[in-house]
Formats: structure tokens, sequence, C-alpha cells
């Protein structure tokens, strides 16, 4: 695929422009030494768009970009269920989580942790999580990122990982969380929109020039066996890149999805994962964070017409790809002109680089909060603090970088990789915080005990029962590792409240008018594309 001059014009246009602002809102403010609220909190200053907008600029990357459109061009529509249920996630956490959350004045998860139990299960989560964020996380965002370049620029892979590590750490590695944070305001514009381009031009392609509505409409007609949100046994069968027909099943099973394992995968992710919390965290107050989440729902309602419509495009022309994970690639280079295609690229390239960047700052938040601050140095000065953060910030994506392409180099759907392999800590993880959270009697050893077994009993059940779907897997990891803790606790603490529980006589659960008006918006609107695509 030819990328011209234009092309490269308007590309630099927006690396110029992110680089720019965030170098801009970093800048040292004469008199005012920056310390770890306003690295790692942004000074706790957001107020409720700047998070929403981040919230999505971190949430997709690449592994929406290509691994979701890849997914879109296997089992089509039904993959979307990841983001309109994760507008009803957002709306949970942003009701039932975050006031505790905001009245514990925490800066990361795990630290919640040790209020709630202790610094062993602070210490041993925090491992976790960096383990999952440099090799599942940076690593997939890094090796999907190349691969789309690859695909549309011809840029050779690790000189792609390179250059995307470079242009994430140029901007965000000095200005901390509020450089992340500002930036993608302007990422989330350039993503949504680029998007939508790439997404209406394929539309208008396939219906003959007519316009993305009639595009839509015969999309509907031709691939109609892609529009279905409820998969059941033996429903969709496809066959992957090695020639072996699977059962879609597998990988969305039917209304198990709804009951069950998407349930864990979401609540971990929105309500648990750093990088993601870790900007509410930031809010001026709960309100702020309230409408941030619920501006992020929105949003997430519209992506797959973004992130999945195109997989579905790819796969009703039939495309020439070797790879499920190169649709969307093929996609842009096939029916995006010149000029635009600087554009889309863009987008990509924003989604990309803010999922990056918010990566290793949460990264670097939990390394130097939770074991560098509490274990190695518990005297370290503000500054230091800082200075390590940004240290661990580029290690973390060194090694990521490193490890990527032999982690992901031979997976067909990238997307359905991060799925299942975080979904061997997430039923634990979750168990843990949702006990700590609303079950008074749950001690530290049996937060402990369910947190290192979290691995062992995914892995035990995925080779015990592989015709089990990894979906399905989590949901009942999940419900084995809380009736784990409630057995312990109840043998532990005879039945009675632990003292470290927390106690929600105070919490402020209650909604004001503009976050329940929304909270409706978004429950009606889920309903209805469930309803549609039933």
């Amino acid at each position: 695929m030819e990328f011209t001059g234009l092309d490269y014009i308007v590309f630099s246009i927006y690396a110029l422009s992110i680089v720019g602002v965030g170098l801009w809102v970093s800048r040292r403010k004469e008199g005012h030494e920056r310390d770890t609220t306003d690295y790692f909190l942004a000074g706790k200053s957001l107020p409720f768009w700047a998070i929403g907008a981040s919230l999505i600029a971190s949430n997709i990357s690449a592994e929406q970009f290509i691994g979701m459109s890849g997914s879109g061009f296997r089992v089509g529509l039904a993959i979307a269920t990841y983001e309109w249920m994760a507008a009803i996630t957002l709306l949970v956490i942003a009701w039932f989580f975050l006031p505790i959350y905001l009245e514990k004045g925490i800066f990361t998860m795990p630290q919640f942790l040790e209020k709630r139990f202790d610094g062993r299960v602070r210490t041993l989560l925090a491992v976790f999580w960096l383990l999952v964020y440099v090799f599942v996380n940076l690593t997939s965002v890094l090796y999907l990122g190349a691969l789309a370049l690859n695909g549309i620029m011809g840029v050779p892979l690790a000189a792609g990982m390179a250059g995307l590590a470079i242009f994430a750490t140029v901007y965000s590695v000095y200005g901390g969380l509020q450089a992340v944070a500002w930036t993608d305001v302007v990422q989330v514009i350039v993503l949504i929109a680029g998007g939508l381009l790439t997404t209406f031009l394929a539309l208008d392609a396939y219906g003959g020039g007519e316009g993305f509505i009639a595009g839509f409409s015969a999309l509907l007609t031709d691939a109609s066996d892609r529009f279905n949100m409820i998969l059941f046994e033996g429903e969709l069968m496809y066959t992957d890149d090695a020639g072996v027909t699977q059962d879609a099943y597998d990988l969305l099973p039917g209304l198990g999805v709804l009951l069950g394992g998407m349930w864990v995968a979401n609540l971990f992710y929105w309500g648990c994962n750093q990088y993601i919390i870790q900007r509410a965290l930031a809010a001026k107050n709960l309100q702020e964070a309230r409408r941030g989440l619920a501006f992020a729902g929105f949003l997430k309602l519209i992506l797959p017409l973004i992130v999945v419509i195109p997989g579905i495009v790819a796969y009703a022309l039939d495309a020439p790809i070797d790879k499920a994970d190169q649709a969307y690639p093929w996609l842009l280079g096939t029916y995006i002109g010149p000029g635009l295609r600087g554009l889309a690229v863009a987008a990509l390239a924003a989604a990309i680089v803010s999922s990056l960047a918010s990566m290793m700052n949460s990264t670097s938040t939990i390394f130097t909060m939770d074991l560098y601050k509490t274990i190695i140095n518990k005297d370290a000065s503000e500054h230091s603090l800082v200075n390590v953060g940004r240290t661990v910030s580029v290690i973390a994506i060194v090694i990521a970088a490193l490890a990527a392409y032999p982690l992901l180099g031979a997976i067909d759907q990238a997307f359905q990789y991060i799925q299942e392999y975080t979904g061997f800590i997430s039923p634990g993880v979750l168990a843990v915080f949702m006990m700590g959270l609303f079950y008074k009697k749950a001690t530290a050893n049996a937060a402990l005990v369910t947190a290192i077994l979290s691995i062992p009993m995914s892995a035990a059940m995925k080779f015990m029962t592989p015709e089990v779907p990894f979906l399905t897997r989590m949901g009942y990891v999940f419900l084995i590792s809380v009736l784990l803790i409630v057995v312990i606790s109840w043998f532990e603490g005879k039945g009675e409240d632990n003292p470290k529980a927390v106690s929600l006589s105070g919490t402020n659960f209650k909604g004001e008018p503009i976050f329940a008006m929304a909270s409706f918006g978004i429950l009606g609107i889920t309903a209805a594309l469930y309803a549609i695509f039933w």
C-alpha cells in the first residue's frame, strides 16, 4: 500500500500535536516541585470529560483496532459484547466501587488491599499486576500496533515496535499521568474521528458508492450470520489460520456471556485495574469521577462501529489475508485514499500510543508506591520517588518490546489471547477485591490463599476441562474463589467481622441527578442494542 506525502503530512501533524500538548502540560510551574500526587494522580484535578476521554483512550488500543477487528472477521458482532457490557460495568463501578476507593484516598489498587487486608496481599498483587502489564498488556499493544504499521506502511515489525515505544515515552515519562490524561483528550478525538471515517468509507465502498447506510444495509443482508450477539453451540463455525475448524461458541458461550464470565472480565478490568481506575482516583471529587465513567460508558456504546464492523466488512469482501488480525490493515490499504489514510493511521496510532503511555505510567505507579516505597526505600523523598517512576516506565517498555514477538508472533487472534491469559488472574483477584469491599468477615489469609491459587485453579481447569469455554471457566473459578474466601474466613475468624473490614455506613452511594440520568440512558441503549441483534 502506498503511503503518500499527504498522508505523511497529516500523520506528522498529529504526532507533533500530541508531543507538543504532552510537553506543554508537563512544564514545571515556577516554585513548585512535582510530587507523587502530581506525577501519579495528576494533582487530583481531572474533570469528568478528561476522565472519560482518558479512560477510552487508555482502553482502546491495537488490541481493539487490530485484535477485535480480527475477531469481528472470525465471529462477527458478538465480540462487541466486550464493549457493550463494559458500558454497564462502568456504571456498577461508579455506583459501588468508586465511593470506597476515593474515601480511602489511595494511589494504587494494591494499596487498598493493604488497608483492607495486610502488606502481604498488597505485595503479591503488585507483582501480579506488574507481570500482566509488562508481559501481556504492553507486549500485545506493541506487537499489534507494529503489525498494523507493517501492513499499512510496510514498516518492519522491530522498527514499528521501537517507534511506538519511543513515541509514547517522549511525552509521557516526564509529565506522568497529567501528560497522559490531557493528551488523551486529543487522542480520543483523533481516535473516534479517524475510526469512524474508516468505517464509513469502507461501508460506502461496500454499498457501491451509495453511502454508508446503504453499505450497512447490504452488509446486514450479505453477512447476516455475523450479526448475532448471542451465539449457541454449533451455530457459527469458522476456520482459523492453521486450517482448523473452530466453534465460535468456545469464545463467546451463548447466554453464559451475559450471565457468567464476561462479568468477571469486565469487573476486574474496570474496577480493579490500576491503569484504568487511576483516572478516577485522579478526579477532583466523586461527582466528577462518576460522571467521567458515565461519559466513557456512552463512548463504549459506539466503539463496535469503529473496531468490529470493519472486520465484518473485510469478511464480507472475502479479504485475501493470511491472519484474522490483518483485516483492519487490509481495509485501510484497500479503501482509504491518500490524506484520509494518514488520518485513519493517526487514529490507530492514537489508540496505540495512549494505551502504551497509560500502561507505562501505571506500571511505574505500582512499582514505585507498592514495592519501592514500602519495601526497598521507605524513607525515599518525593523527588526520588518521581525519578524512580520515570526510570521504571522506560525499563518496562524496553522489556515489553523485547518480549512482544516471541510471545505473540504465532497467535491467530491476539485479542482472545489477551482475554484468556488475563483470565488466569482476574477471577481470583476480583474475588479478593469484591469480598474485601463488601464482605466484612474476609481475612487477610483468606485473600492471600485465594490470590495465590488463582493461576493454578485457572490452569487446572483449562487442562482438565478443555471443552469448557474460557469465559465460563472464569465464572467457575470466580465462584470457587469466593467460596474459598468465605470458608477460610469463617474458620479463621469464627464468624466475627474482621477488624479491618470496610465500613459502608458513611460511604456516599447516592448518585446525583445528572449521573443517574446518564445511567438510565446507557442501560436503555444497551438493552435496545441486544434486543435488535439478539
